[in-house]
């Protein structure tokens, strides 16, 4: 059964994890973030492997400009240029720049801006715009337009779309406007595509490109793969949407290559590092001496994408490796993942998945701190940790997946350590009061097992079978009389610390010491199995301890000195609380059963033998070596108890000469309690026998061990002392 405590907080860590649970679902930026940085890295450590692929990136860079001048170039060189591309067999030619406004240094254009000139004159000079869309007309020539937020232009669609499934048209961004192509340059061109990386996403690392753009009716495809269509001479796109749920994308087919995506249209790159190899300078196509023959080999049947890397131009991104490039050069690197088939994907239900981990963590890790240890909920996190990692990591090296593991392991930190901040302010408070309490006095075998068991322990007045035990010094007003007071607390510290250990040792709880006596008892707080045989077991560790004192002075009382103990133990019922005033209270043991245990304990001076147990506890006992001791009157009962003497344990018992002393010890009784003709001489002589019976036992006890023939001869002498 719960305690309150436990109770309150696993309430307030599944809380946690339903809070964390939520917000993994609502999926918030910082979240977004970490996923993005996580998968980054995956990259670093495995990126894609660079291969030559019939991809090419012309290249408007510094040394282009310095030769041509600054840009915007006018817009006849870029016929020239594409018309010098596709003599030499460029499979498509792709724009990634903007021609929203009329080329202004058109001869036309410059004329029209002098004042007093003759408009009709102007009209018969040259337009570069008309220059450049008569160059691109039946060319595979794809230029690119941005996005804009002002007014409501929206290019035309040069391809068909087929859908399988359900409509997926309402899943990429949104686009509201686009910036204006000219007239003549959109009529001509064999393809349009938009030029955006990133639309909407605030994080400089281009991670994911959206193929499609959609304004609710009509779906817009991006630069690289409206290249990769026009190269390969198809007129439609098939796109895969959710067999079962509208507005989800799930791959897209472009002629003869079919690209993964995400629910929104994406493709995830999966990038290179930045290869000299990729690029070629706008000015070696230009050059006026001719083309080089390895230009013109790399041109021929590739995807050429024209763009510029001077850093002046500003289009400069941040790719998954971290490195600066051109932004026309990941246009170039989707077509190139694309052709070689290297995907990432990171399928529909891994957010379903991620969520449901850090649900199920968290309800683990809340149960574990509770009720286990926070010790082994931390194992258990970080045993799920190194798993998740390692998942996450096989899952993108051998299938181009992509599994956040941070989210779950975050999520999980927080509910262990909240968790266990908890246990140890609250539920932990308590253990530790029960320590305090009962440390003094328990083992920290029953200290444990009371603080994991709750329900065991109930204070305050208890009626329960125990095992009892006194113990006490034999002849202490003589040892103290001839002690100094200070010699005599030092006598008592050593021999009672000695033996009370036996006590906790054995599972018993130490109840006081009364000057130089011990009051113990066993199957209180909690229950003790065996407790009789473990209290009996206990009085033997005590003996031998005292033998191992007395042999080794332990006491500076002289060799010939010897301490005695008398030990009684009886089992029965008595009432076990806390006892006392409320600011100050002692847990004890009070009842019928202490006063035998102490009575017992009395009778070990009449009887000349130092472990007494009463008849109730010899019934638990009985594989130990015992042998009857008599019966004592006791205040308000009617018959006597009887008692028994305690010679050893087990191996004992089962000794050929405990064996013969117990024949010897039976007849010595059977004797007593016959009728005969010398009653009063055998009364007498038994009685002499009697004592030489018990008194001998602890000898025998001591000699039993070494096999001595102590034993035959005490036998022998009872036996003539009997008859």
């Amino acid at each position: 059964m719960m305690t309150r405590a436990q109770q309150i907080g696993v309430v307030i860590g599944l809380a946690i994890v339903a809070a964390l649970t939520m917000l993994r679902a609502d999926d918030p930026g910082i979240f977004k973030l970490i996923r993005g940085v996580t998968f980054d890295e995956y990259q670093r450590l495995v990126p894609r492997s660079f291969e030559p692929m019939p991809v090419r990136v012309v290249d408007i860079d510094e040394a282009s400009l310095r030769e041509f001048g600054q840009w915007p170039w006018p817009r006849d060189r870029l016929a020239l240029l594409v018309d010098r591309l596709s003599q030499m067999g460029a499979a498509a030619i792709a724009f990634d720049v903007l021609f929203a406004e009329p080329d202004r240094l058109s001869p036309r254009n410059v004329v029209r801006e002098v004042a007093g000139v003759d408009p009709v004159l102007a009209e018969k000079l040259p337009d570069n715009d008309e220059i450049f869309a008569g160059s691109i007309a039946g060319k595979p020539v794809v230029l690119g337009f941005g996005l804009s937020n002002e007014g409501g232009y929206r290019p035309p669609v040069k391809a068909g779309f087929a859908f399988t499934g359900e409509s997926p048209v309402s899943a990429p961004p949104f686009l509201s406007a686009s910036t204006p192509l000219r007239p003549q340059l959109e009529a001509n061109a064999a393809g349009l595509g938009h030029i955006s990386l990133n639309p909407g996403n605030p994080s400089p690392v281009v991670r994911a490109v959206p193929l499609f753009l959609t304004d609710g009716e009509q779906l817009y495809p991006n630069l690289a793969i409206e290249a990769l269509r026009v190269a390969q001479g198809v007129s439609t796109y098939v796109l895969s949407g959710a067999p079962d749920r509208a507005g989800v994308m799930t791959s897209a087919k472009i002629g003869d290559f079919v690209v993964p995506l995400t629910a929104a249209g994406e493709l995830w790159l999966y990038v290179t590092p930045d290869r000299a190899e990729r690029y070629i300078s706008a000015r070696q196509v230009l050059a006026g001496a001719g083309v080089s023959p390895d230009v013109a080999a790399a041109v021929n049947g590739s995807i050429i994408f024209v763009g510029t890397s001077a850093a002046g131009l500003q289009d400069i991104r941040v790719t998954a490796l971290g490195e600066n490039v051109p932004g026309v050069s990941l246009h170039a690197q989707a077509v190139e993942q694309i052709l070689s088939g290297q995907f990432l994907s990171r399928p529909d239900w891994a957010d379903g998945l991620e969520i449901l981990v850090i649900a199920v963590l968290g309800f683990l890790l809340v149960v574990v701190t509770t009720f286990v240890s926070p010790a082994v909920a931390l194992i258990c996190g970080l045993l799920i940790t190194a798993m998740a990692l390692v998942a996450s990591w096989l899952s993108f090296l051998y299938g181009g997946l992509l599994f956040d593991p941070l989210a779950p392991i975050i999520s999980g930190s927080i509910t262990h350590f909240a968790a266990t901040s908890f246990r140890i302010l609250v539920i932990d408070r308590e253990r530790r009061a029960v320590r305090r309490a009962f440390g003094h006095y328990l083992s920290p075998s029953l200290l444990h097992r009371i603080e994991h068991t709750r329900d065991a322990l109930r204070l305050g007045g208890d009626d329960r079978e125990l095992t009892v035990m006194f113990v006490d010094v034999r002849n202490f007003t003589e040892i103290s009389e001839r002690l100094a007071p200070a010699e005599v607390v030092r006598f008592l510290n050593t021999l009672l610390d000695a033996l009370s250990r036996h006590v906790v040792a054995n599972e018993g709880t130490l109840d006081k010491f009364i000057g130089d006596s011990i009051m113990a008892f066993w199957n209180a707080p909690i229950d003790v199995t065996d407790h009789a045989t473990k209290a009996v077991r206990a009085a033997l560790a005590m003996r031998e301890t005292l033998a191992e004192l007395n042999a080794g002075d332990a006491f500076g009382f002289g060799l010939g000195q010897q301490v005695g103990i008398g030990i009684g133990i009886h089992t029965g019922l008595a009432c076990v609380g806390n006892m006392g005033a409320k600011t100050r209270f002692n847990y004890s043991a009070v009842g019928d059963a202490v006063n035998v245990a102490a009575r017992i304990e009395s009778c070990c001076k009449e009887v000349g033998f130092d472990i007494l147990i009463s008849d109730s506890t010899a019934k638990l006992v009985q594989t130990m070596a015992l042998v009857e001791a008599g019966a004592i009157p006791l205040k308000g009962k009617s018959s006597r108890t009887k008692i028994l003497a305690v010679v050893g344990n087990e191996r004992v018992a089962a000794s050929r000469e405990f064996a013969a002393l117990d024949i010897v010890h039976r007849q010595l009784i059977q004797a007593l309690h016959s009728h005969s003709r010398n009653t009063r001489k055998l009364v007498g002589t038994a009685k002499l026998g009697a004592a030489q019976v018990i008194g001998g036992l602890t000898e025998f006890y001591q000699r039993i061990s070494a096999r001595t023939d102590h034993f035959r001869d005490m036998s022998e002498d009872i036996e003539k002392t009997a008859d």
